[in-house]
Parts: C-alpha cells; sequence; structure tokens
C-alpha cells in the first residue's frame, strides 16, 4: 500500500510538469525567482560538480540557511564538498554573501521525479541532510533507492503536521522509514518523528541558539543614530502582509503619547517596499525609504528598511523590537537573533514555527506576548516609559540563548557515524569531540 500511494504521488509530480513551468514564470514576474537560474529549479545544475566526496544540505530559506552554517563549514574543514540548496531569492543571496571554498549554492528543485533524478544525478551526494522540517517524499524516496543515507537536523515536527501526516498513513510510514537520522531541536519533536517511522532520533537543542550575532556596520549605526537623534524609536522586523498594517495603527495609538516616535519596519521581503510605502501614505504618515537613500528627517514617522542584510544595523539600533510573522498566520520568525544583541522583544501568538522557543522565552521572561495593535501599543509605552524593564527583558533574552548552547556540537556528534569515509581526521574530531 505504502508504495502505490508512494507511487501515485510520483506519478502526480510527472504530470504536473507543465504546470510547475507555468508557476515557476509566474513567480519569476513577482520577482520571487531568479530567471538566470531557472534550469536550477528543475534539477538541471549550473554548476559541475567537484571531485571527491560530496555533502548536499538542504536548508529552506534565510534562518534555516544562516543556523546551518556551522555545519557546512565543519564539512569543508574535513575536505568534504558541500552542495547547499535553499528555496527562496532571499536565502540565495545571504548564501552569495558567505565566503567558503568548496561551498556551491543551488536552488532546490521542485520534488518531481524528473527534477529530483536529473539533481541527484548530477551532484551524486554521498550523504544528505535536510534541515528542520523540510520533507519531501519523492526526494526522500530517491536517495533511498539510490542508496544514499538522509539526516534530518535541527527537526522540527509541530503538533499540526504530525497529525497531519499521521493521516497519510502507509505514505507517511514509507518516507519516514527511509530517514535514517533525525536530530531533533526537542525532545517532544525527536518523538514525534519516531512515532512516524524515522530511523534513529535523538535530541540536541536547537543550533539557531549557537549561531553568531549578526553582524553590523558601526559606522552605519552611528550615522542612522545622529539621524534619530533623542527620539524614541522601536522596530517591527520580518514583516509580512496584513501585519505592517497592524503596525501602523499601533504607531496611531502611540502617537498621543509619543508625537516625534519612530517606527522602523523591516519587512521580510524587501521587494514590497513600494507596496509598504504606499500603505504608510495611505495612513497619512510619512515615510523614508532605505533603498532609494532617504534620511531620517524629523517629519519621518516611519522608517522602510527595505534592504537586504542589514537586520543587525537595526537590531543594534533599536532596543525595542516586534518579531514579524506573529500576528498573522505565518509561524513567527527567529528571536534569537535580536536576543543576542540585548533587544527587548514583543511578538504575536502565531510563532508555531518556533512554538518551544516561544514558550521558554514567554515562560522565563525573555519575550513578552501581545495579541493585537492595541496590546502591542501598550507593551511597547510600557517599554518606552521604563528603559529599566527593558533593559531587563533584554538581558533575560541573553541569558537565555547562552544557556541554549550546544546544540551545534551534539548535532556534529549524532552525524559522525554517518559521515562519508573519505571524511579527514579534522571534521571527525569537530563531530565527535575527539582529539
Amino acid at each position: 500500500m505504502a508504495s502505490a500511494l508512494l507511487t501515485a504521488y510520483r506519478t502526480v509530480g510527472v504530470t504536473a510538469t507543465p504546470f510547475l513551468r507555468f508557476f515557476h514564470q509566474r513567480r519569476v514576474r513577482a520577482g520571487k525567482e531568479d530567471p538566470a537560474r531557472r534550469g536550477e529549479r528543475f534539477g538541471i545544475a549550473s554548476q559541475p560538480r567537484p571531485a571527491g566526496k560530496l555533502v548536499w544540505i538542504h536548508a529552506a530559506s534565510v534562518g534555516e540557511a544562516n543556523a546551518v552554517m556551522p555545519v557546512v563549514k565543519a564539512m569543508l574543514d574535513g575536505g568534504l564538498s558541500v552542495v547547499l540548496t535553499t528555496g527562496t531569492l532571499t536565502s540565495a543571496q545571504v548564501v552569495a554573501q558567505v565566503q567558503l571554498e568548496g561551498l556551491i549554492h543551488q536552488f532546490v528543485p521542485y520534488d518531481t521525479l524528473p527534477n529530483m533524478r536529473r539533481f541527484l544525478s548530477h551532484w551524486q551526494p554521498d550523504l544528505a541532510i535536510t534541515v528542520e522540517s523540510e520533507i519531501w517524499p519523492v526526494m526522500i524516496s530517491e536517495l533511498k533507492q539510490r542508496g544514499i543515507p538522509l539526516a534530518v537536523i535541527n527537526g522540527r515536527m509541530s503538533e499540526t503536521s504530525f497529525r497531519n501526516w499521521q493521516r497519510a498513513g502507509n505514505l507517511s510510514k514509507a518516507v519516514f522509514g527511509a530517514v535514517d537520522l533525525v536530530v531533533a531541536q526537542s525532545a517532544e519533536d525527536a518523538r514525534r518523528f519516531e512515532a512516524l517511522g524515522a530511523g534513529a532520533t535523538c535530541n540536541s537543542g536547537n543550533i539557531k541558539f549557537d549561531g553568531q550575532p549578526l553582524s553590523y556596520d558601526a559606522a552605519v549605526v552611528a550615522a542612522l543614530q545622529q539621524e534619530i537623534g533623542e527620539r524614541p524609536v522601536w522596530l517591527a522586523a520580518s514583516t509580512h502582509p496584513g501585519e505592517e498594517t497592524q503596525i501602523l495603527e499601533t504607531h496611531q495609538l502611540l502617537g498621543p503619547r509619543f508625537p516625534d516616535l519612530l517606527t522602523i519596519i523591516v519587512p521580510r521581503h524587501p521587494k514590497r517596499g513600494d507596496l509598504i510605502a504606499q500603505e504608510v501614505k495611505g495612513f497619512g504618515m510619512s515615510v523614508a525609504k532605505r533603498s532609494t537613500g532617504d534620511s531620517i528627517t524629523t517629519q519621518t514617522q516611519v522608517y522602510l528598511a527595505d534592504t537586504l542584510g542589514e537586520l543587525g544595523v537595526f537590531y543594534k539600533l533599536c532596543p525595542i523590537v516586534f518579531m514579524g510573522g506573529s500576528l498573522v498566520p505565518i509561524g513567527g520568525h527567529n528571536l534569537l537573533e535580536p536576543a543576542q544583541m540585548h533587544c527587548a522583544i514583543l511578538s504575536g501568538g502565531k510563532t508555531t514555527n518556533f512554538a518551544a522557543v516561544y514558550r521558554q522565552f514567554n515562560r522565563e521572561g525573555g519575550a513578552l506576548k501581545v495579541a493585537n495593535p492595541a496590546a502591542l501599543a501598550e507593551a511597547v509605552e510600557r517599554l518606552l516609559t521604563h528603559p529599566d524593564e527593558a533593559d531587563a527583558l533584554a538581558l533575560k533574552a541573553q541569558e537565555l540563548v547562552a544557556a541554549g548552547a550546544g546544540a551545534l556540537d551534539q548535532t556534529l556528534k549524532a552525524l559522525a557515524p554517518i559521515l562519508p569515509e573519505a571524511v579527514s581526521g579534522k571534521a571527525r574530531e569537530q563531530s565527535t569531540g575527539e582529539v
């Protein structure tokens, strides 16, 4: 039965090829794909395979790519080559900024049989690693058929996803039964993967706790601080459609108390900058756009930081940060990054992507949860008027990040038994802890 369900899925993927071409072209027109690298999405490599042992690591987007970079470096230090796939333009741009010899970036192919076969036939990986919740049936079944070991690291399985996979019955068993190793974020995640039939499972903790703080240009921070002066300021980071509306409503609610308030918005997708600027003007507010070189003047009410790779600048600049993707059903974004930079963190309640981390931070006083613009305005007002409370919130968040470190070492140790045999002694020392 399992093979019949998997065969049906694979067959649908083959017949969907014309639709995928149309779908991809629409994404190109929307600015969500790189037209020059179209072939990669259909399994056609844009670079040659290097000689020697190679590991394929797949990370969905920016957060996962940043989190897995220390693992990538460990593989490269061991003499392996790494092809890192991601699915978004922004993640590709972030990876392009990383200067690591032996690292190759490709866009992940759509999960159909022709695409995946082309990809695997070209790259011929000796080991495949996926990050967090990237579970694709054709990919996994093709790896199994070719005898390529598969590990899921920093594995995350929400209760909703777990129930959905349970309903898939034999298909679920066929997919997860082909996973050789799961290194999960928590004992709860490990239990869910194990219940679905995955191979060896263990709990390492979340490797995002081990990430390096975001970089920033001190001169840029100083220049922006000079433009802002003594004005009260807060940041809405990684926002999504529908969420900016609520941020602007929050600004309006705070207006009577803070007439010179500056709200900084960093959208998750910078290409939406023009649309967001139009919405700001629709609220009757003045807006300055970073992408067009606008300065912050005394008249600027909203500063739109619609550029890529500058979140570190704005976390350093703003003592109060609202984490986006949490007032709309996105699932939240990584609050560990602002926590590392001594920010007082606020979020909405829709944080399923980082459920365990947000629960811990909310429970232990490292972040505050709000439900709507009114609650957000109340929290921002409290933190602006009581900087000692904002500082205590930020300090607790930093302490929680430090306490959670160590998952990276545990992950590398768990991977050691399935690393390609040709890996050098240095990488094995990193992954096993041997000296």
